[in-house]
């Protein structure tokens, strides 16, 4: 392995260091900026520094045990460096470990930090001989910190998993989210199952490995397709990237071919395109120009013609629209918890004052935006994160402060998922009420689950990594009552 493609990823884990850009971005990015290099190069530069970042906590934790200096006081480029090559280390057995440590070494006085190659080396080399009996923090005296370093997952978020969901379900879902997350495609609803199945195939052709996605006849789930922009059929509209959680959630509305719907943030426009293709007219806005022209180009690639872009803020009302919508899409934005198996680094950036934020964002949107659904209509509530504030805790909001009435799903999503999701709110509830009793001095109100009401239950679902074979997502359904009382 060619010394300067390490250097290519060390200089990544800088930059994200510096906060300059979330990790799925700018590894996109490098991979894009150096495209002409050996396929096999790329994929190992992709994978050492997904892992890096991915299993942050978990290789500082070990560092630490051969480090006279804490990890988190390091130099920057040693810290990035030690964490790559403990990556290498302990997880990449493609590169023997003292060619690991020697390019580590290099790499150091290359950088200008000749006086830390011993440094670099003793380390490396420690942790190459002793990786097979490193120990993990005892599970049974410290089991947040066991389950933080296991599965690289900041403190406070295990703790608010543990004391919503239990021990089992928490871990089963930090297991899925390290768990190897193929890109998901949707094709269009207007092919045909012949043509879908001439569009699956051309991709088999390109050397793309297809497998049948859960759930829906529609998605499927890709491999070995680095650059999806390139494959047959992209250009053309045949398909679009959407995981089936998000796909779940339009097809929950119910749409129908004479409706008007309204997507309120709906960057980067899959909801809004798949409601095209069942709808009537789609009207799709999002905050900002460069939001919208991202809906505007995925809009004109898969060749959509009824819907309508704009520019709006979602936590203004437009009376413009009061009552004009038979379905609105309300996808807020939110934590991102559940798509951390994609997006590695959302874990690091999110805290417990931004989540009370956002939760105070999504209120004034849903505050500014029910007035849009007609008497009768369709509110589809959706956030792509596992955390009751900002989805139980709006489904009692909706229900009890607003003109809506929960509508059941159990008719509504493919009766293998409506099994899925009764069977882990039973032991969610139970392992739950559990651990509560059994960790001293938990957090537990950050994570106890929102008592909702049985219809309010049958209205909505968290989709949770481990589980469902999905991103973690979660949606609620609501119609617009006709007399207005709440």
């Amino acid at each position: 392995m060619a010394e300067n493609i390490r250097e290519i990823v060390l200089d990544t884990l800088l930059a994200l260091e510096k906060e300059e850009e979330y990790s799925h971005r700018l590894i996109r990015a490098v991979l894009d900026k150096y495209s002409y290099l050996d396929s096999r190069d790329r994929a190992f530069m992709k994978r050492l520094a997904e892992g890096s970042i991915e299993r942050q906590i978990e290789l500082d934790y070990y560092l630490d045990q051969f480090s006279s200096l804490p990890v988190r006081k390091m130099k920057p480029l040693i810290r990035c460096l030690l964490r790559m090559s403990a990556c290498q280390i302990l997880y990449m057995d493609t590169v023997p470990d003292s060619a690991v440590c020697n390019e580590a070494v290099k790499l150091a006085g290359k950088r200008g930090f000749r006086n830390l190659k011993g440094f670099v080396n003793g380390v490396l080399r420690n942790l190459s001989r002793q990786k097979e009996t490193l120990p993990l923090p005892d599970e049974n005296r410290e089991p947040v910190t066991f389950l933080s370093v296991k599965y690289s997952m900041p403190a406070w978020l295990v703790e608010l998993w543990l004391s919503g969901y239990g021990r089992e379900v928490t871990e089963n879902m930090l297991a899925g989210q390290m768990r190897i997350h193929p890109v998901s495609l949707r094709f269009s609803t207007r092919l045909s199952d012949r043509e879908r199945e001439e569009g699956e195939e051309r991709l088999r052709q390109a050397g793309v490995k297809i497998t049948p996605g859960p759930y829906l006849p529609y998605v499927c789930s890709m491999e070995h397709g680095e650059d999806v922009r390139m494959l047959p059929g992209f250009e053309e509209g045949i398909f679009t990237v959407q995981d089936v959680s998000s796909v779940l959630a339009v097809e929950a509305a119910q749409i129908r071919e004479t409706d008007f719907v309204m997507d309120i943030c709906a960057a980067p426009g899959g909801k809004s395109i798949l409601a095209a293709e069942k709808a009537y007219q789609v009207l799709a806005r999002d905050v900002s120009g460069g939001k919208t022209d991202m809906i505007g180009e995925n809009v004109v690639r898969m060749g959509i013609r009824n819907v309508e872009v704009q520019v709006f803020d979602a936590t203004e009302y437009d009376a413009t629209y009061e009552e004009k919508a038979d379905v609105v899409l309300m996808d807020v934005p939110c934590s991102g918890l559940g798509v951390i198996g994609k997006k590695r680094d959302i874990k690091y950036h999110v805290t417990p004052e931004g989540l009370e934020a956002l939760m105070k964002l999504q209120r004034q949107i849903v505050d500014s935006s029910w007035r849009y659904v007609k008497p009768g209509g369709t509110l589809l509530y959706s956030t792509c994160t596992i955390h009751p504030g900002e989805n139980e805790a709006m489904v009692k909001y909706i229900s009890e402060q607003l003109p809506f009435e929960p509508v059941s799903l159990e008719n509504v999503l493919p009766q293998e998922l409506w099994e899925q999701k009764r069977k882990l709110e039973a032991q969610r509830k139970t392992q739950a009420e559990q651990e509560a009793e059994s960790i001293p001095g938990m957090r537990a109100q950050a994570g106890t689950p929102v008592q909702l009401t049985e219809k309010e239950q049958s209205a909505c679902i968290q989709l949770l990594p481990g589980y469902m074979e999905c991103d973690g997502f979660f949606f609620a359904r609501f119609r617009r009552r006709y007399d207005g009382k709440v």
